[in-house]
């Protein structure tokens, strides 16, 4: 990657300050949680409380000389804050106390550097560095130069702050441009999904609710799960059937945090256009988290902010084994769905899940008699294979009478292929 890198050990001193205007406020847990994430082990910690953030040092003079104490007794290789800072502050930090200096979204960005496993995930990922780093450049940026070889690149008196410029520039342009390959081929599945007439779910929700966990269960893939912060960066795209034998393709995407920044939030926007793009999202909340009505609020205003909001949402209360619940589906007024409640690590409730998604995406039907003639018996195994055939009966010509059940659409399917429509009759 394009910046340091964590090594697993490395030792932080943690600064969480917490503002009256509530900038911080009641996020100290998760903040611990996305260091470990990060593989930084914590040496001290050192929070306080400000009116707003100081122009030079973001903490006072005095909390900055502490956290300088701190650093130095620890033998900290860097500082990580859970707050944005200036590219000033930062670089004021590390002159006072010696040591590297991060701030939230340098700290996301490493997780997303170690989750990233596929070609897009990794390009993203590198597109989200290049545009924080833009704003922080000093020097470390004429490694390029190898990329393009050395002709040409430095103009007369150009300075080293001008080649990064340049060179971080023409690199971001190169990335975009394999991104843009990467996201042609997206479009192009998606489009052949809508032209299949498949439809596509996405589940989303606040990061470590169990959403990989879920997808696995309905799937039966193999994705990593694990108790941390992003443990999926990567889309994964899977078919899963309904009870009434259809299909659909479940897609898992990454998880949600407060106070997400907005550069990541653009860089990943075309990973989320599946989520844009969905007929529906399952919003995975955990029902054992005391914070799950906020942790839903944020997910919703990323939601909005990706254009996603107007997106039918079906609430999943997850890890009810926590809470010795019953599975359960709530309906509204209208008897609609509005919620399934279940676990999908012991796998209760899913079969509701599936019953309400089956209920959801309930396509127009064909019932009735066919009479198939001793020559059709290749449309019999298919409807047999569909899971369409309600009863059989032979009939006098030595073929078949069938009475079916299926969606409409396959019955047109088999009906265009297979001259279907000639044999059938109702009945």
């Amino acid at each position: 990657m394009l910046f340091e890198r964590y090594k697993n050990g490395e030792r932080a001193v943690l600064v969480y300050i917490e503002f009256q205007s509530g900038l911080g406020r009641d996020d100290l847990k998760e903040f611990l949680v996305l260091v470990a994430s990060a593989g930084a082990e914590r040496m001290a910690l050192v929070s306080g409380t400000r009116k707003a953030p100081d122009p030079k040092y973001f903490v006072g003079r005095g909390k900055a000389e502490e956290i300088r104490q701190q650093a130095l007794q620890s033998a900290a290789d860097l500082l990580i804050f859970n707050h944005e800072l200036t590219p000033s502050q930062e670089r004021n930090l590390e002159q006072l106390c010696k040591c590297r200096v991060v701030g939230r979204s340098g700290l996301i960005l490493d997780i997303f550097a170690q989750r990233a496993r596929s070609h897009e995930g990794k390009l993203q990922v590198e597109l989200a560095q290049l545009r924080y780093m833009s704003t922080r450049l000093v020097r470390g940026w004429t490694h390029l130069e190898r990329q393009k070889g050395g002709i040409g690149l430095r103009g007369p008196g150009e300075t080293q702050l001008e080649t990064d410029r340049r060179l971080l520039s023409a690199r971001i342009k190169q990335v975009n441009k394999r991104l843009e390959k990467v996201h042609k081929q997206r479009r192009q599945s998606r489009q052949a999904r809508r032209k299949a007439d498949t439809p596509t779910v996405s589940l989303v929700g606040y990061t470590n609710a169990g959403k990989s966990s879920l997808f696995n269960a309905l799937t039966g893939a193999s994705v990593y799960t694990a108790d941390q912060l992003f443990a999926t960066l990567d889309p994964t795209l899977r078919q899963c059937r309904l009870s009434n034998n259809e299909q659909l393709v479940l897609a898992d995407t990454v998880g949600f945090i407060q106070q997400l920044p907005h550069d990541l939030v653009a860089a990943f926007r075309a990973t989320l256009q599946e989520t844009k793009e969905a007929d529906l999202l399952l919003h995975v909340i955990d029902a054992n988290d005391g914070r799950k009505d906020e942790y839903q609020q944020q997910v919703n205003k990323v939601l909005a902010d990706i254009g996603a909001e107007g997106v039918p949402q079906l609430l999943i209360f997850n890890k009810i084994d926590l809470l010795d619940r019953e599975p359960k589906i709530d309906r509204d007024d209208t008897q609609h769905i509005k919620a399934v409640s279940l676990s999908a690590k012991t796998g209760a409730g899913l079969e509701l899940l599936i019953q309400a998604m089956s209920e959801i995406f309930r396509p127009q039907t064909v019932r009735g008699w066919l009479d198939l003639p001793p020559q059709a018996g290749r449309i019999r195994a298919q409807l047999f294979e569909r899971g369409a055939v309600v009863q059989e009966k032979d009939n006098a010509l030595g073929g078949w009478h069938l009475e079916v059940e299926m969606p409409s659409r396959d019955f047109e399917a088999i009906s265009r292929h297979e001259g279907l429509k000639e044999y059938t009759h109702k009945g």
